[in-house]
């Protein structure tokens, strides 16, 4: 530990950004599981611009990678797609 007061407030600062980061990280991952077992499509699509939402302030706070960020939107809006896909090749037979 340092005898700076100045590095001793920024290791106070860094506890809390870490423990508000990890915070945000777990509820974001809680609602993406949630959401992946959601199998009513319409409930779905409700939730999906929320949890957008979320993953766009991780990767615009840092928490995540921009990148990622894209790829786990991608990967919940093409479970959309696949579901419409789907109930439209049901219902034409």
């Amino acid at each position: 530990m340092a005898n700076h007061s100045a590095t001793k407030k920024d290791v106070r600062q860094a506890t809390k950004r870490r423990d508000r980061n990890r915070y945000y990280g777990k509820t974001t991952r809680n609602a993406i599981r949630d959401l992946k077992t959601i199998e009513e499509q319409k409930a779905y699509n409700e939730k999906l611009p929320n949890i957008i939402s979320q993953i766009d302030k991780l990767a615009k706070r840092g928490i995540i990678h921009k990148n990622k960020a894209a790829n786990l939107k991608s990967k919940l809006a093409k479970h959309t797609a696949v579901a419409a896909v789907a109930k439209k090749k049901f219902e034409k037979k």
